[in-house]
């Protein structure tokens, strides 16, 4: 399938404006603390969104990308009545956050970040960690959907493999994986976890729409 046209509004960054391309924005939000950045589908939108504040966008659902046909009969359609998380991190490391949404409609139930010197994967980790703890608290047994296999695997071996070195300035990120492992060591859970068929369903509904 072609590549659908993106537009990218930078709303805190080294140069603030829209960009028509993943890889401009990327030198306006690299090295650049919290950066605000969004993507759009039209030149139209991201022109709107320029000019309104950052916050009247961030974490909003973005319009359901058409799952593949091809792809959905090997695969299948996602169970909808389950929980999504995901991360977002600009740079690597960089600024983490992670969330966790409603799969059928996007309604956030937990945000957390931002998290200064931090990487994707370990947001992915933490972010099913917490969904886990927040639904045995809740009694929630659905399952739960990840586009991550890293963070899959170091929830199933209650191991994290990061390469980030641990100092001052990450250690709040730190401090919550091992909170996270002491958790999975001391918790059973009966939540599925699932993997998330981007390229079959488009991106999952906790993403943060950033790219």
């Amino acid at each position: 399938m072609a590549k659908t046209k993106k537009y990218y509004v930078v709303w805190e960054g080294h140069r603030p404006g829209i960009y028509d391309s993943w890889k401009e924005c990327q030198l306006q939000i690299k090295g650049y603390p919290q950066a605000k950045y969004k993507s759009f589908s039209t030149k139209k939108e991201a022109e709107t969104a320029i000019n309104s504040n950052y916050w009247s966008y961030a974490g909003k659902k973005k319009q359901a990308t058409q799952p593949d046909p091809a792809l959905v009969g090997k695969v299948g359609m996602p169970i909808m009545d389950s929980l999504s998380v995901d991360a977002a991190c600009s740079g690597n490391p960089g600024t983490m956050e992670y969330r966790g949404v409603l799969t059928h409609n996007g309604q956030e139930i937990f945000r957390k970040g931002p998290f200064k010197k931090s990487t994707n994967n370990i947001g992915e980790f933490l972010a099913l960690v917490h969904v886990l703890a927040l639904a045995k608290k809740k009694g929630d047994s659905r399952p739960i959907y990840s586009d991550s296999r890293t963070a899959m695997s170091w929830v199933r071996k209650k191991a994290v493999k990061t390469t980030l070195e641990r100092n001052s300035s990450n250690a709040d990120s730190f401090e919550l994986i091992d909170r996270a492992l002491t958790w999975l060591k001391n918790n059973s859970y009966s939540n599925p976890i699932l993997k998330w068929e981007t390229k079959a369903w488009g991106e999952i509904p906790a993403d943060f729409g950033r790219k």
